[in-house]
């Protein structure tokens, strides 16, 4: 059954320290980034969206948290980072907030917030 999360602080407050560390670095990027994302919660994970439409989300796994694009696919990478064979969703895996690629994501953030995605 998926976990439900009252709000996007109630999320990330459910998650282990070492993934809260990574979502903390995350949503402060986001947050210097793209400003106007709105943080939300859907489908159990902590999500950015621009207009109630989703661009990104935080999915925790044990060692690591996705940090993913809905319409990543769409996305160009340069750095070939994001992962995922799906027709849109992509994603980052992070095991540590120093693995966090900030000029990378700031790219990939930037175009994901622009995109408007809607699956």
């Amino acid at each position: 059954m998926m976990q439900v999360y009252t709000s996007f602080e109630h999320f990330t407050r459910s998650q282990s320290p070492k993934n809260r560390g990574i979502i903390g670095a995350l949503r402060k990027l986001v947050r210097e980034v793209a400003p106007t994302l709105e943080e939300t919660v859907k489908w159990g994970n902590g999500c950015w969206q621009n207009d109630s439409l989703p661009v990104a989300y935080a999915h925790c796994e044990g060692d690591h948290v996705q940090f993913g694009f809905f319409g990543g696919s769409l996305l160009k990478d340069t750095k070939n980072m994001l992962e995922g064979g799906g027709k849109y969703v992509r994603h980052v895996k992070i095991r540590s907030p120093k693995e966090i690629d900030a000029k990378a994501l700031t790219a990939l953030i930037r175009q994901a917030a622009r995109t408007n995605y809607k699956g």
